[in-house]
């Protein structure tokens, strides 16, 4: 069973709302949303939030994410809006069929060996000229840490820029925010190379 399963209404309860965005990163998501053109991805999209913002905005959006209950409740809550059990390892899409991806914290769980798997499914299925945004924690050093659900990273921005770049994105912007209280964390935006 999903380990996001297992936790998700506590998940839900906690995180799955606007409300529960910090402002910055608000507007970080929308400013990088107003440049895309085409259909997008909520990669990870958890219970939903993300992608119905998205939605109300314009955007044509679906969602997909590997712990069921998840989708469950994001089709309920956020009703007209597609969205789907997969996983970011594996994208049910065509090759560059996307204008972007909204990766928001869906990484955090791979390890350093195993990120560039979802980099370069994101790279197939965005169209050149297509955005890419990643939040994720940010670390002084790669280092794995033991996250609510289980064992997350911590990437420096550089090295996972480097990973985004081998995998066929240019970093246009970077953002990290350190908030008293919470881990430290990072947005990485990225066009893909034609």
């Amino acid at each position: 069973m999903n380990a996001y399963d297992t936790r998700a209404e506590e998940y839900i309860a906690a995180l799955g709302s606007m409300d529960a965005v910090h402002p910055v990163d608000r507007a970080i998501v929308d400013a990088w949303a107003a440049g895309l053109t085409g259909p997008a991805l909520d990669a990870g999209c958890g219970p939903g939030h993300w992608t119905a913002h998205l939605a109300g905005s314009g955007l044509d959006v679906r969602g997909v994410d590997l712990a069921p209950r998840f989708v469950e409740h994001a089709r309920a809550a956020h009703r007209g809006i597609r969205f789907d059990v997969g996983t970011v390892d594996e994208l049910e899409m065509a090759d560059g069929g996307l204008g972007g991806i909204l990766s928001w914290f869906s990484t955090i769980h791979h390890a350093p060996d195993a990120v560039s798997t979802p980099l370069r499914e994101f790279a197939r299925t965005i169209r050149p000229g297509g955005g890419l945004l990643l939040g994720f924690f940010v670390g002084r050093v790669l280092e794995p840490f033991d996250h609510a659900v289980t064992r997350a990273w911590r990437w420096p921005v550089d090295d996972l820029s480097e990973r985004a770049d081998a995998a066929g994105f240019d970093v246009v912007e970077t953002h990290t925010r350190a908030t008293r209280g919470a881990r430290p964390v990072g947005t990485l935006i990225a066009e893909r190379r034609a």
